[in-house]
């Protein structure tokens, strides 16, 4: 009996679904990555640690509210106040613009 499922790339997958590089879906799509692994990454600082929100909150002036829609949604956060969560965690940040 032949396999009814191939693997197939994810990148492929992407492609198809989403749309190739350079496209305003692809494009949309992979800034809202690069978003949400923004989140991630305040949240594994945090962790690291060892704070809550709540004593992050209290070290950048937010509510604990706050530092939990950062983490879960950076697209609602003020970029102000993300820069300030991460220097309250002593984390270096470098921004890289590619104009096209």
């Amino acid at each position: 009996m032949a396999d009814k499922f191939k693997t197939v790339p994810l990148d492929k997958m992407i492609d198809k679904h989403i749309g190739k590089p350079g496209t305003k879906k692809r494009d949309a799509f992979e800034n809202e990555l690069r978003i949400d692994l923004l989140g991630q990454a305040i949240k594994k600082a945090r962790q690291e640690r060892n704070m809550t929100q709540e004593q992050l909150g209290e070290l950048v002036g937010v509510q604990k509210a706050q530092i939990s829609k950062i983490e879960n949604s950076v697209k609602n956060a003020r970029f102000e106040t993300i820069l300030k969560v991460f220097e309250a965690l002593g984390a270096k940040v470098n921004f890289n613009v590619e104009l096209a």
